[in-house]
């Protein structure tokens, strides 16, 4: 499909309370944004603060309120966006509905723009411990994260500044605080080993942080030599000489363990009739893959040597 047949999607996440209605409002007002495009706003989650529609009209916004998950499907979206006529959507979503729900539900020429998260810093703590899984889910994809309430005097930035770490190096990370200025974070976050070594040493304890970056970032790490412990496996289904080589990784909580693995290349017999640890030695590769159904990171192995099973044997984002 050509990119200019897609309907751009303005996507805003967060718990209730966290800003997104008032930033959606600010933005809707703000002419730059607001240039006359008909829009489709989708409130999936309506807080305290209310939107004022008298003027919606004649800016050619037009509200939809979504009130039950299964209202989100391919059909009734599109049908909300023919009704007005629409040329872009803006989504106010609901912090208790997951990614996938949202993903899973959009017409197939709905194409995400922007993802920004809206969160109340004086509850954070509380939703990143009680519910875990939700927080991660709203920060793994998002472009910005803005922290409102943030209070100077008895808040830690780097509490706050690890949680978002821990699920993405992408993600920018704002503060709107209670004395009424708005600072970014600027902490610097290098990673654990050294990008630049003819060597990658991965530790043990840094797989996970290592498994996320060059997902992110894998043409950095084209032609780099790596060593690092991790399982090797293999399933019927793959090519020949190709095996998967990864770890198991915590990203929340216990039930959101996952074999998080990368295609391999080896072209010596193995015996993987069951999973087992391997010492490895390789260089990364940005190629095609069948298992990728496309171009990603391909490891060719120089040597894999067996090992003991590290101390933990499921990496986390520490």
């Amino acid at each position: 499909m050509n990119e200019d047949n897609f309907i751009p999607v303005y996507l805003f996440t967060g718990f209730l309370e966290g800003g997104k209605t008032s930033f959606i409002k600010q933005t809707l007002e703000d002419r730059r944004f607001n240039n006359g495009d008909r829009t489709l706003l989708l409130i999936c989650e309506e807080g305290m603060e209310e939107y004022d529609t008298k003027d919606f009209d004649k800016s050619h916004i037009y509200p939809r309120v979504i009130e039950d998950k299964d209202e989100l499907n391919p059909i009734n979206l599109q049908k909300l966006y023919t009704e007005v006529h629409g040329q872009r959507v803006m989504i106010e979503y609901n912090g208790m509905w997951t990614m996938n729900d949202l993903l899973n539900a959009l017409p197939d020429n709905w194409a995400i723009y922007q993802i920004m998260n809206f969160v109340d810093a004086t509850t954070f703590m509380n939703y990143n411990q009680n519910m875990r899984s939700l927080v991660v889910d709203k920060l793994s994809n998002c472009e910005l994260t803005v922290f409102n309430r943030f209070d100077k005097a008895a808040m830690d930035k780097m509490e706050f500044h690890k949680i978002v770490r821990g699920v993405s190096r992408r993600c920018d990370i704002a503060y709107e605080c209670t004395d009424g200025t708005s600072e970014y974070d600027d902490i610097e976050d290098p990673l654990p080993f050294d990008i630049n070594a003819d060597t990658i040493v991965v530790e043990d304890r840094d797989y996970a942080l290592w498994y996320r970056d060059i997902n992110e970032e894998p043409e950095k790490y084209d032609g780099k030599r790596i060593k690092l412990k991790a399982m090797a496996a293999m399933n019927p289904k793959f090519p020949k000489g190709t095996i998967a080589l990864g770890r198991k990784i915590m990203t929340c909580c216990v039930e959101d363990i996952t074999f998080c693995w990368l295609a391999t290349l080896y072209d010596k017999e193995i015996d993987l009739t069951r999973p087992k640890w391997f010492n490895a030695t390789f260089t990364v590769k940005m190629q095609k893959h069948k298992l990728y159904k496309g171009k990603g990171p391909v490891l060719v192995v120089e040597e894999l040597t067996p090992a003991e099973a590290p101390a933990q044997e499921v990496a986390t984002f520490y």
